[in-house]
């Protein structure tokens, strides 16, 4: 199929941004992780003594793991036509495996005592935990990296602040940046933190199959090694035939307000490229607009905002749609699963436009020094706070009724003010001192 003739964007116009999720979401994937954890079971149950696997037919299986192609997924998809059952399909091409490698006499321990869900409810969550350690940490935290950088260039460049859109005190470029990388680190902390959680447990949970053809085997013993440690998931102790998908809601969450603040902070450069904070570089032969010669416009900021929507509306979806199934199972899960790589998707898509945006970053002090230079109104604020300290009657009402309102406070209104003051002159000199460009405080060290 033609990129022009996909129905998702995903696979069409930004294909070459998440091509590399296929190894994680696509059908292939799925199949390739299915095959995968059905194999190690049937080792683990090999060297826990079930049986004799002899060292070549290890190395076979686990070859079929490692070379798993597309070939493989195609004759898995052909047996799928006459089961109408995916993970059985996979279990007969495993069996036709070992009947390759004359070892018929083992087949029927390959998905001994589990239901389909034992093996989706391991290889999603492990095809999740590798996209996310693989591929969308590692690209928020070099996004947060990015922005650390830009901070620490720009540390020192005096900025008029805007609360409720009105100049307010100043700050500086840099700990604005900042105030994003901190929110960026803590909410990728909490993130590593969630454990990704899997069912193993057969039909309903509870090992019945397991436990009735080995009673003195224990079953919640193994099922935990084998999730824990041969997956390097972490085993859900009680659950129905489905894993109940509470921490991959978490994880839902998570993603959900480190895009939401992206969402912030993409609507604020935005908002100081419209200020003229920002220029942009241009590139040879772009168009900005189909009328408008002279445009360049924000369209990677703009484009990470409306694909970290869409993630965001989808995580929402998953979140409040997976842990609610009724009873032991039903298969609403089933098909909102296999939507799990669209919000990635799109994460990805986000991502990548706010490299390329930041990459186009040029900052126009000109501009910010002139916002600065025309509101002097701003340090009203530093010098009643010092009249305070020195006691000077109503200092708060003396600077509201000189700057309120008016048209144009500038420096030399600011000095008039001052002089006419009953203070000493050493106090006068100390609220000369005084300028919108100086007048940013302190934070923590960066």
């Amino acid at each position: 199929m033609s990129s022009l003739t996909a129905i998702s964007p995903i696979d069409g116009r930004y294909h070459k941004q998440t091509a590399a999720l296929g190894a994680y979401f696509s059908e292939f994937a799925l199949i390739k992780y299915r095959v995968l954890v059905e194999v190690h079971y049937f080792l683990f149950l090999a060297d826990k003594k079930f049986f004799k696997a002899t060292p070549a037919l290890r190395k076979n299986l686990l070859a079929v793991v490692e070379n798993f192609s597309e070939e493989d997924a195609i004759k898995i998809k052909k047996i799928e036509a006459t089961t109408n059952h995916d993970v059985k399909a996979v279990e007969y091409f495993l069996k036709e495996i070992l009947d390759q490698h004359k070892a018929s006499d083992l087949k029927e321990w390959i998905h001994f005592g589990l239901t389909s869900q034992d093996i989706n409810n391991t290889a999603i969550p492990l095809s999740w935990k590798e996209a996310m350690e693989n591929s969308i940490l590692p690209a928020y935290i070099n996004l947060q990296n990015k922005l650390f950088q830009l901070a620490k260039q720009w540390k020192k460049v005096p900025l008029l602040a805007r609360t409720h859109g009105q100049a307010a005190s100043p700050t500086t470029l840099g700990k604005e940046i900042m105030v994003f990388v901190e929110r960026l680190h803590h909410q990728i902390e909490l993130f590593t933190s969630i454990p990704y959680a899997a069912k193993f447990g057969g039909a309903t949970g509870n090992f019945n199959a397991h436990h009735i053809a080995y009673p003195k085997k224990n079953w919640v013993s193994l099922g935990n090694e084998f999730v824990d440690d041969v997956l390097g998931l972490e085993r859900m102790q009680f659950t129905t035939q489905i894993e109940h998908y509470d921490h991959f809601a978490a994880h839902c969450d998570n993603l959900k307000r480190i895009n939401t603040i992206l969402i912030d902070f993409a609507r604020d450069i935005w908002t100081y490229i419209s200020m003229d904070y920002f220029k942009q570089q241009t590139k040879k032969g772009e168009v900005g607009s189909s009328a408008m010669p002279h445009k360049v416009n924000p369209i990677d900021f703009e484009n990470a905002e409306g694909n970290l929507g869409i993630a965001n509306a989808l995580l929402e979806h998953l979140a409040a749609k997976l842990p609610i199934s009724r009873l032991q199972r039903d298969l609403t899960d089933s098909t909102v699963l296999r939507n799990v790589g669209v919000p990635v998707g799109h994460i990805a898509i986000a991502l990548n436009s706010f490299e390329k945006g930041l990459n186009k970053l040029i900052l126009n002090e000109d501009k910010i020094q002139s916002d600065l230079e025309n509101n002097w109104a701003v340090v009203a604020e530093a010098i009643q706070t010092i009249l305070r300290r020195e006691k000077y009657p109503n200092p708060y009402e003396a600077l509201k009724d000189l700057t309120r309102g008016k048209n144009k406070i500038d420096k030399k209104l600011i000095h008039q003010f001052i002089d006419g003051l009953k203070v000493s002159a050493t106090l006068k000199k100390e609220l000369k001192a005084i300028t919108p460009q100086n007048y940013t405080g302190v934070t923590a060290e960066f």
